[in-house]
């Protein structure tokens, strides 16, 4: 048995003198000196004792040593397990301890206050620079630059990705070769990548968008990246020409189209420009497309599935639908019973395939509860289905907030909120915005006899929260509204608070 996922992602490329990763400065990266460098490290892993199955923490900045850590784990037949970047040692806390990760790769200046994770959980600590530094590069100087990787099958556990539900502790979904291999396999076809692509990549690497979508899908094509560190507006523009592809988030698009420079000239050598990881306005996709005159293809996906559908490379890309299934992938709308709607009516969204996670890590009871026994995946989000196909979002049964394309759950900033002296308790809501997509919003109840303190209470989020989690304002009131089972009815909350001026505040690097 070979490397199922190396096989099919990477092997393909070895001795490849063609360009893989275009680097800030102009550097370039062959998919051959690529594959060199994941060799090294990934003999660098193995010395420190890590076998098949071992799960690797890596909460690392965005670079191309990160990416090749992706590729030495999968050659090394490790469980990858990237992290923000933003998130709190508290936060790193449990994931480490709940994915019993062998090992936890961190930026350097981050070791010291992660050092005390790591050895709590019994896990190894090495680090990795954005810069090429590190004890992981330095173990790795001098190593061969082949690596025979480990046996894996289609059906092996690859990664865990970690994302959180609005009644607690985060899930770590577990993703097999089969599950990566097959959702880029779907994608390269269905959008057209050939060799002669050349994606502009500005999304973090440490979900699925940016690592197993983008990085995946360029692999399995064999074309190359442009890798930016995060996005930037001014560093955008600037290497459009040299570029005929895009994935991105809504956030990217409002900020491009709130330049001047932005025009059918600069996206002239585009082919693809693709928008995900949060609804896109219909608004935004017809300025776009005035100002371009190139159409945003949107399509949708979950941490759980890899991507589900697609609006079409060469039909009708319709702004407010998410297009249709991908090849090879079920879609169908539910009831609350679980049995399906009638056509054109809104139900929750279930999907079934080759791309749909094993599990929840360590969690049979969630998992059950989530995947119904003929293998379809109960996404909790809600849709309206053309009798074409074509999928329109329409909300979320797990009130999940997406901001910039990143996920909030409103239950972890509330917990984080009530722990805070002065207050009684707190709700998280969601209201649109036209930049990020939507921003997340606290209601505070104060304790009693203690005097409202919003500016304390934010700066206090700062060391347990990352940033992007943290509320944009905190309103402050007397009391939160409740049903007859005592539930706060958050969409009371919405009504009474959109549409209220929000102050100014600073827009979050990606």
């Amino acid at each position: 048995m070979g490397n199922a996922l190396y096989d099919g992602l990477f092997g393909r490329h070895a001795g490849a003198a063609t360009p893989f990763l275009i680097l800030p400065g102009g550097t370039i990266l062959t998919h051959a000196a690529f594959l060199a460098r994941a060799a090294r490290f990934a003999h660098a892993l193995t010395g420190l004792g890590m076998g098949p199955g071992d799960r690797l923490a890596a909460q690392v900045g965005k670079s191309a040593d990160a990416l090749a850590l992706y590729a030495a784990c999968v050659q090394a037949g490790l469980v990858f397990l990237p992290l923000n970047p933003a998130y709190t040692p508290a936060e790193v806390d449990y994931f480490v301890g709940d994915a019993g990760a062998a090992l936890l790769l961190c930026a350097p200046d981050d070791a010291p206050a992660l050092a005390e994770v790591a050895v709590r959980h019994g896990a190894q600590v090495q680090t990795l620079g954005t810069d090429g530094t590190g004890t992981l590069p330095d173990l790795a100087e001098g190593q061969p630059d082949g690596f025979t990787p480990v046996p894996r099958g289609m059906d092996d556990l690859a990664a865990i990705l970690y994302t959180s539900g609005t009644t607690g502790r985060s899930k770590g979904a577990m993703m097999s070769a089969r599950n990566l291999l097959s959702n880029a396999q779907a994608l390269v076809g269905l959008w057209r990548f050939t060799p002669a692509d050349v994606l502009l990549h500005a999304l973090p690497i440490f979900h699925t968008h940016g690592l197993f979508v983008a990085t995946n899908v360029t692999l399995l094509a064999g074309g190359a990246m442009i890798l930016l560190p995060r996005f930037d507006v001014d560093a955008v523009l600037a290497h459009l020409p040299r570029a005929s592809t895009m994935m991105g988030v809504p956030t990217f698009y409002t900020r491009l189209l709130d330049d001047p420079r932005l025009g059918a000239a600069a996206t002239a050598h585009m082919r693809l420009f693709i928008s995900g990881s949060a609804p896109l306005l219909a608004q935004t996709h017809r300025d776009w497309t005035a100002r371009t005159g190139q159409r945003i293809l949107e399509r949708y996906g979950m941490t759980e599935t890899n991507m589900i559908t697609s609006n079409s490379y060469a039909g009708d890309r319709r702004p407010g639908t998410v297009g249709q299934p991908l090849p090879g992938v079920e879609v169908r709308l539910c009831d609350a019973q679980g049995d399906p709607v009638a056509a054109g009516a809104i139900g929750g969204i279930e999907v079934r395939g080759p791309n749909v996670f094993q599990g929840y890590w360590q969690m049979p009871d969630k998992t059950a509860q989530d995947m119904r026994p003929d293998g379809w995946f109960i996404t909790g989000d809600l849709g309206q289905m053309s009798e074409d196909g074509y999928l329109t979002i329409v909300g979320r049964a797990k009130d999940l907030i997406i901001s910039g394309g990143y996920n909030i759950y409103p239950v972890e900033v509330e917990e984080a909120l009530d722990a805070l002296p002065g207050i009684l308790e707190s709700a998280v809501i969601g209201l649109a915005d036209p930049d990020l997509g939507e921003i997340a919003i606290a209601v505070v109840v104060p304790a009693p006899g203690t005097t409202p303190d919003p500016d304390g209470w934010r700066a206090a989020l700062g060391t347990s929260l990352a940033r992007y989690k943290q509320p944009r304002r905190i309103e402050v009131v007397d009391s939160l509204p409740r049903n007859a089972m005592g539930k706060v009815q958050k969409a009371a909350l919405r009504a009474r608070f959109d549409g209220a001026k929000a102050p100014a505040v600073t827009k979050p690097d990606h």
